[in-house]
């Protein structure tokens, strides 16, 4: 009974971490976001060497710079690269079975890696990039008529057709024709590869969730709505003591109007002690309480305070990490 349960927590961790339609809207921002930037990069900023031995390092950093950037950047901006950290650092993962962990992996590089791929299927399509690596590697004896005795230097001077001989200009659309092939080829080979892996984790979130598809809805609206709240909430709190700190320092603080409102309605804000923001922060793992769901860190730590049972809730915490 033990196993059974630990697989299916497993399942509802994976199900809850592959979000719902707002993190498909926020990727496929992300990725017109992309398209556009390497749309103008090919445009007004890619320049292919045409000389033998630089071609391809320019080329393949041309896809692959930009694209690891994006994915550092990607890892960087997700908020559960940031909950996982501190897990780990807090509570040394003690807790966080390796299923979870791999899923909770999952989803960070996922969402990361939209808009590097995104990135790299573009410039695969366009074939700038790979005509300009692949240019020199051309086998001269593939081509019918070529001149015998041209060698690589040669060959990677057809990314740029000014600087193709002009005995050769007539073998230039025929080579970009082949390595544009070749390209755009490999692009949709990664756009196919791509979707069938979405369909099939697609198809693993809908089997494994623990909820129905309203829930899910739900869920996600509660997710988002905690998260606007919580930092609009503490945007307003930090201000408040803020100015009380400067008052108590200067016997005054100059607010503005809105500000001074603020204050005339909340009167004051306590400091909130370390232990309860670790309380809120963290991976969570989706639990229910006597049947009612709980959907945040923040929603099981206003439920166990209303109770007044902070044994339990260090407990269940502690379980959750």
């Amino acid at each position: 009974m033990a196993a059974a349960a630990l697989v299916t927590e497993n399942f509802k961790f994976v199900s809850l971490f592959f979000k719902s339609k707002d993190v498909m809207i926020f990727n496929g921002l992300i990725a017109l976001g992309t398209v556009a930037s390497q749309t103008a990069y090919s445009v007004f900023a890619f320049h292919c060497p045409c000389s033998s031995g630089r071609n391809y390092r320019y080329g393949l950093a041309a896809i692959g710079a930009p694209a690891l950037a994006f994915f550092l950047i990607g890892i960087m901006m997700n908020k559960n690269t940031w909950d996982l950290v501190f897990e780990c650092r807090l509570r040394n993962c003690r807790k966080l079975s390796r299923a979870a962990a791999f899923a909770l992996l999952g989803t960070i590089i996922g969402r990361a890696v939209v808009a590097p791929l995104t990135w790299a299927v573009i410039s695969l399509l366009q074939g700038q990039a790979y005509t300009c690596a692949l240019s020199e590697f051309i086998d001269p004896n593939t081509l019918e008529g070529f001149p015998l005795g041209q060698g690589s230097e040669i060959m990677a001077k057809f990314p740029c057709q000014e600087s193709v001989p002009t005995e050769l200009q007539g073998f230039w659309a025929e080579i970009e024709r082949r390595l544009k092939y070749e390209s755009q080829l490999i692009g949709w080979l990664v756009v196919a590869g791509m979707s069938l892996m979405v369909f099939l984790l697609l198809c693993m979130k809908r089997c494994s969730s623990p909820f129905g598809y309203r829930q899910e809805e739900y869920w996600s609206q509660y997710r988002s709505s905690e998260n606007t709240l919580f930092q609009r909430t503490a945007a307003v709190h930090a201000r408040l003591l803020a100015a009380e700190n400067i008052k108590s320092f200067f016997g005054f603080v100059a607010l503005e109007n809105d500000e001074k409102e603020l204050l005339a309605e909340h009167q004051s804000a306590s400091p909130i002690c370390s232990n309860e923001w670790n309380r809120v922060t963290g991976v969570y793992l989706y639990r229910e309480k006597n049947g009612l769901p709980l959907y945040s860190r923040l929603n099981k730590w206003a439920t166990y305070s209303l109770e007044n049972n902070m044994e339990a809730m260090e407990k269940e915490m502690d379980v959750l990490s």
